[in-house]
């Protein structure tokens, strides 16, 4: 998202939401086109007056508050036409090559009619009930690559803004996020217009998209080890160029202490109900304030600065500190990494390409060999298939 938004704004893109029919439900189309210096992309935001019973967050929703489809270019009334058949069915419509992502996202139970309510009231949302959620709709899937008849990433892939991976997923996710931000705004006007206020520039900025499954990374990762190899690569080159820098400027140094500060309130405002993250938060809580305390004593002028400032990390943070450090530390200078981004992405058909003329039995041969673990599983045994459904 870093690479995306920094490219969008070097190359002066723009963002225009072309059309807005929505009505005092919640229901209708929008569009949101977003123009780089060769083409475009439109967000094509179909809004839903869903029942409350049918809500849910999980990824087995099969009705949302809103659906999306990522255009490539400008789609005209016929194009919205059959998207407006399709995109709200999901899994159940049929893409073309035109769409680049399909998504969903459902409104938050505990916030939206809040603030919906409170603008319309000509009142704010309150900081610390928004940062206890964070966002007004969370996804429930932003697919991509070939799903549902998309096209395939082998048709953007030679883009420059869409060589490194999941450009048009983040570029998706960001239209979204300025949709709702609108749509909120817009039914609080609808509920009283003569009251209604649009939400304060500072309290937007609070707002993020939900997430409410990453549970597709598990095994996504796992079949794509050429993948994960790349981005593990990209992070330790970007980091040794960042350790090798001679020296480092006074406003470099004085830009650390000023996104040390920013992350230690990020950290702050976070909350989990969950053991083992409320550990790695009181953690990284931990590791800011040393970082906050040290980064003063280190000397910008000394030779390899931030060489120095990795090694004393390496040996006084935890992990979940060294790499929310790494993240400042690249947000520093990103004219010294952004050329990675190149890097990031593999082609693994041509590695992995199967030999089309192999016998049935090799390919018999070769099953047995690498998942015979699998083929040797007694499934009638209970405590063989006792844990296979669920565990990611």
């Amino acid at each position: 998202m870093r690479q995306l938004l920094r490219r969008m704004q070097n190359e002066q893109w723009d963002v225009v939401r072309s059309r807005f029919d929505i009505d005092g439900r919640g229901v209708g189309t929008a569009l949101y086109t977003a123009s780089g210096p060769e083409r475009s992309y439109t967000l094509v935001a179909f809004a839903h007056d869903l029942p409350d019973a049918q809500r849910t967050d999980r990824v087995i929703a099969t009705a949302w508050d809103a659906t999306y489809t990522l255009y490539d270019g400008i789609p005209d009334d016929d194009e919205l036409a059959r998207l407006r058949v399709n995109v709200p069915r999901q899994e159940a419509g049929r893409l073309s090559g035109r769409e680049l992502t399909l998504s969903r996202t459902n409104r938050s139970t505990r916030l939206w009619d809040y603030v919906v309510d409170i603008l319309s009231r000509g009142d704010q949302p309150e900081a610390a009930r928004i940062d206890s959620v964070g966002y007004l709709m969370r996804t429930t899937a932003v697919y991509g690559s070939g799903k549902f008849g998309a096209a395939d990433r082998a048709a953007t892939a030679d883009r420059p803004e869409c060589a490194a991976p999941f450009q048009l997923e983040m570029l998706t996710v960001y239209l979204i996020r300025c949709f709702v931000l609108d749509l909120v705004e817009d039914m609080a006007r609808h509920r009283a217009p003569e009251t209604a206020v649009p939400l304060d520039p500072a309290l937007r900025r609070r707002f993020g998209i939900g997430n409410s499954t990453g549970l597709g990374m598990a095994p996504f990762l796992i079949n794509h080890p050429d993948l994960l190899n790349a981005w593990i690569g990209a992070r330790e080159e970007a980091l040794a160029r960042i350790r090798s820098q001679p020296t480092a400027k006074p406003e470099q140094h004085e830009a650390l202490i000023h996104l040390v500060a920013r992350a230690r309130q990020h950290a702050e405002d976070w909350h989990s109900d969950h053991p083992i993250q409320q550990e790695k938060l009181c953690n990284l809580r931990t590791d800011l304030a040393r970082v906050s305390q040290h980064l003063p004593e280190v000397d910008a002028h000394t030779p390899l600065p931030w060489n120095n400032l990795w090694l004393w990390a390496e040996e006084h943070l935890t992990a979940e500190g060294q790499e929310q450090l790494l993240a400042l530390l690249l947000e520093l200078q990103p004219g010294l990494v952004d050329d990675l981004c190149a890097c990031m992405a593999t082609d693994a058909s041509t590695r992995f390409a199967i030999d089309g003329a192999m016998s049935r039995d090799r390919i018999l041969d070769i099953l047995r060999d690498v998942y015979g673990w699998a083929l040797s599983i007694d499934w009638t045994a209970r405590r063989e298939s006792a844990g296979l459904w669920y565990i990611s």
